[in-house]
């Protein structure tokens, strides 16, 4: 038992004599930085002075020119949001 007791107190001392390794290590973490962005206007919609007495070709023609608006529209919300990230 005495001779156990010895040998792990060798051991200790052993790595008790080296002097310790010294490291940078690099650790990259993220920081929240405020976004700043220009808010992205919502167009006047084509088809918003549509009335109802208005002709078919004309509420189509509009509806189309909308579509074409918001597609429009959704790509500049889309580039607003991702410039953030």
């Amino acid at each position: 038992m005495k001779l156990l007791l010895l040998g792990v107190v060798v051991l200790l001392a052993g790595c008790a004599g080296r002097e310790p390794e010294v490291r940078t290590v690099r650790v990259g973490v993220p920081m929240q930085v405020p976004c700043r962005t220009q808010e992205v206007a919502v167009p006047p919609w084509a088809a918003a002075g549509l009335k109802k007495a208005d002709s078919l070709e004309l509420k189509v023609r509009a509806l189309l020119a909308e579509r074409r608006q918001r597609i429009g529209y959704e790509q500049q919300l889309l580039a607003s949001a991702n410039s953030c990230r």
